[in-house]
């Protein structure tokens, strides 16, 4: 008898090992996934700046070389592009809470909780139910009053 209870305890200790096993192997994968989301968005936004960046240099080239034409010097042509990035400097300076900050909050945000609302579909919680029907006419009996005036 005392062999029975030595196997089922050692058997539940190989079931309960595995358990967490596979429970630290799914913590891992869950983390991977997030972590590729967060480098995949970081990356994205990385080349967009960069892309940006790119932009404005090659135009700034464009407009010194434009006004050098036009004012028959480079010089004062590249010193108004120039001009041109310093004003636009000191309005992204300004204006930085609304043209980078809150958007790039927003955005990840957004992907936050579309990450938690496809989670919660995938494990079907309860908060992610419908919501009730407005009951703003609802009435309760006296009975339902009763037991809440006596709690």
């Amino acid at each position: 008898m005392e062999d029975n209870f030595g196997n089922y305890f050692n058997q539940t200790g190989k079931v309960a090992r595995e358990y967490l096993e596979t429970r630290l192997d799914l913590i891992k994968l869950q983390a991977a996934g997030k972590l590729s989301k967060a480098l995949g968005l970081f990356f994205s936004i990385t080349m967009a700046f960069l892309l940006f960046f790119f932009v404005i240099v090659f135009l700034g080239m464009v407009v010194g070389f434009w006004i050098g034409e036009m004012t028959g010097s480079f010089t004062i042509g590249f010193s108004c592009a120039a001009g041109l990035f310093v004003l636009l400097f000191i309005i992204i300076l300004v204006f930085r809470k609304q043209l980078i900050q809150r958007p790039l909050a927003r955005l990840l945000i957004t992907e936050l909780v579309e990450e938690i609302a496809e989670n919660d579909e995938q494990s079907g919680h309860l908060h992610n139910q419908p919501a009730r029907k407005n009951t703003a006419g609802y009435v309760p009996n006296e009975e339902a009053t009763e037991n809440t005036t006596q709690a």
